[in-house]
């Protein structure tokens, strides 16, 4: 979706296309005053060489629509400052201040921080949040690579590489990795720092990224946020392993409370745990690749009280140690129209210390706990699952089978470069 197409509001969701800002605009003005005749803000390129000077060209920024921020080559050690966060992104009640670190702040309209080269530019940010996109109107980060976090000591806080609220942000060709914390710090907070954390009003469109190493989620979206995550690699690398604080630990990718997402033509890996669609949330899982999970692949889970809400096609779940896609979805109201669909599960339960269905879900490939009747659940195929004590999976196929019946499947996801990078695709090639 291009510039002029966010700003007119086509291709969005319908909610959001008429959804108001917290302030009270309707949102097509938020996302850039094409609704109201405005004209377009005029660009201006500036170029900036050290953290200084990229400090100095985002405070004119504030004033300063369309301004364009070059950084050249090299490495950019920030230095955190104190910050008080107004609100908790992940509290049962959010309406408490959260002490901690910010590296960086980008407020403004239109403003573009991109690197000279993709990956030329590395930002340090010594921080909790990182970078915090706030009150941005149709900004964007180009090319970045955003690293080196620092755990706050307030466990609560919602430390991540970059933090979205009250902004539409664009981030596209992104590297943020190796955001891991002091190994002592997380022993006691448990959360790390997250690669991408929508807040409050956060509209995110992340795409061709990378999210690689980051002690917590790769990415989660609290309280209305909404985000279109499109061909990234969430990859925790060090798969959430026991011992020092390592890449891997949390949810690849969270949507919780009212959350909002479109998750698509991703590369999921190396996590404690896949996709989740937590409480209310709502989103579409579509054509993914999901694989070396510690735990479960995808879950939509309604906490007891909630009306989650997924459209989950076209995925291929691949080796978890505990079930491939758990459904707890018990509630009536909320929408009616959610669907699991067409999804390939293999591999999937192969730890037998998850076959207790207390940690987890009941050890199956689809483990069904609760549904309401307009659920879908259809056509999704399986192979060489592992159920509890052992037994083979109760719906699986032949390999043969499984791999005449997924042939179109694996041809589409193949059409995307980073997932023929999957250990699923490589396992299960495509002509086979």
């Amino acid at each position: 979706m291009n510039t002029q197409d966010r700003q007119a509001g086509r291709g969005l969701p319908k909610w959001l296309k008429w959804a108001t800002d917290p302030i009270g605009l309707p949102l097509a003005l938020a996302l850039g005053g094409a609704a109201a005749g405005a004209q377009p803000a005029q660009a201006r390129e500036v170029r900036a060489g050290s953290p200084p000077e990229l400090i100095h060209h985002l405070s004119r920024a504030r004033h300063e629509p369309g301004l364009v921020i070059l950084l050249a080559p090299g490495d950019y050690h920030l230095r955190p400052l104190p910050y008080l966060d107004p609100t908790c992104g992940n509290c049962e009640d959010p309406a408490q201040t959260m002490p901690a670190t910010l590296g960086l702040r980008v407020s403004g309209e239109k403003v573009t921080i991109k690197a000279e080269t993709d990956g030329s530019a590395r930002i340090h940010t010594h921080s909790g949040y990182g970078l915090l996109i706030e009150e941005c109107e149709d900004c964007r980060l180009e090319g970045l690579t955003v690293t080196a976090g620092i755990r706050d000591t307030a466990g609560l806080a919602t430390d991540a590489g970059i933090v979205v609220r009250h902004s539409s942000v664009t981030i596209a060709r992104c590297e943020i990795s190796g955001n891991l914390g002091d190994s002592a710090v997380v022993a006691q907070t448990v959360s790390g720092i997250m690669g991408v954390c929508g807040r409050e009003g956060a509209r995110i469109w992340l795409e061709d990224s990378r999210i690689l190493k980051n002690s917590w989620d790769g990415i989660a979206l609290y309280r209305d946020a909404w985000a279109r995550i499109e061909n990234c690699v969430i990859d925790g690398i060090d798969g959430g392993r026991p011992g020092p604080v390592c890449g891997g630990r949390g949810v690849a990718v969270g949507v919780t409370w009212n959350a909002r997402a479109e998750v698509v033509g991703n590369l999921i890996r190396r996590y404690w745990k896949g996709v989740g669609l937590f409480v209310d949330a709502e989103a579409t899982v579509e054509g993914n690749i999901i694989e070396d999970m510690l735990t479960w692949g995808i879950a939509l889970w309604d906490a007891g009280r909630g009306r989650p809400y997924g459209d989950i096609h076209g995925n291929f779940v691949y080796r978890t140690g505990a079930c491939g896609i758990s459904v707890t979805r018990g509630l009536e109201g909320g929408r009616k129209d959610a669907r699991i669909a067409g999804n390939a599960i293999s591999l999937t339960g192969r730890n037998p210390k998850y076959d207790d269905p207390e940690y987890y879900c009941t050890q199956e490939a689809l483990a069904i706990h609760a549904t309401i009747p307009s659920m879908v659940i259809e056509s999704n195929w399986f192979c060489c699952n592992r159920e509890a004590g052992g037994a083979p999976g109760a719906r699986d196929e032949t390999r043969d089978q499984f791999l005449a019946v997924t042939q179109s499947l694996r041809e589409e996801l193949s059409q995307r470069p980073i997932l023929r990078q999957s250990f699923s695709l490589r396992e299960h090639p495509v002509g086979r």
